[in-house]
């Protein structure tokens, strides 16, 4: 039975599809300036700077992430995923929740940041762990369980979303606002999903997209003052896009 809104639930639902067109055409338009040079000097540093054992920290993180995600249940809440709530009261506890997640995140990068270069690398995994421990609990507040795994592979088109260069975010943006008709084509199984998809390519991407912001806590000298900031900025821009993302799914989008 479909819930039927207050005037001031329509009133805000109309105030949120405003600002959902208004972060779609930010979110698809071209890189600017800025971001082509952070781009180009990021480039630099991974080349020049970070160790080649960097990257494989990297891609062998993000490989158990993709495992873990689909195929586990660690991440899974223990508290259910709210239903007959206002779209209103969900955005309010996921503010508080991304609010919390952005404190543990600076939290954990200004310690490994202040540990020296071994202990900045140990971060990407930790960081990787804290922005999926938010996304599950997201998906619960906006009242989709992640015991389905193919919420589970939403989480993961959320963070790919995210991360991804410009290139691929027009396709991922469609996947994601179509996700309700898309996940019908797909196999019941997890295992049978996980064979149909390359993931190679998401281990790719997300290794070459990592922010400016966090290649710097790399550099020798600058850890300690980039670790917090960094990571702070990383789970705030994911907050963003997660709870945009299932806004889009609750009143749809263009």
């Amino acid at each position: 039975m479909v819930k039927t809104l207050t005037y001031e639930e329509k009133i805000y639902n109309e105030q949120v599809q405003a600002q959902l067109n208004h972060w779609v055409r930010k979110l698809l338009q071209r890189p600017g300036l800025l971001e082509r040079t952070s781009k180009i000097l990021q480039t630099k540093i991974n080349d020049k700077v970070i160790p080649k054992k960097v990257n494989t920290v990297i891609t062998s993180t993000v490989k158990g992430l993709i495992k873990s995600v689909i195929f586990g249940i660690d991440f899974i809440p223990k508290s259910s995923p709210l239903y007959n709530v206002s779209l209103r009261e969900r955005d309010q506890l996921a503010g508080k929740l991304l609010s919390k997640y952005k404190t543990i995140a600076a939290a954990e990068g200004a310690g490994t940041g202040a540990g020296g270069f071994t202990l900045a690398m140990a971060d990407f995994p930790a960081l990787i762990a804290i922005k999926m421990k938010f996304l599950f609990e997201l998906a619960h507040i906006y009242g989709f369980s992640t015991e389905d795994y193919r919420e589970r592979l939403f989480l993961l088109y959320v963070f790919q979303l995210t991360f991804s260069g410009q290139e691929k975010r027009t396709d991922l943006y469609k996947l994601i606002r179509d996700w309700e008709t898309n996940q019908e084509n797909w196999p019941a199984t997890k295992e049978g999903y996980f064979q149909q998809v390359d993931w190679e390519q998401f281990q790719r991407e997300y290794r070459d997209a990592i922010d400016f912001r966090k290649t710097l806590q790399l550099v020798p000298g600058l850890g300690i003052a980039v670790g917090a900031w960094a990571n702070y900025g990383l789970v705030d821009d994911l907050g963003t896009v997660g709870m945009n993302c299932y806004r889009l799914r609750i009143i749809g989008g263009n």
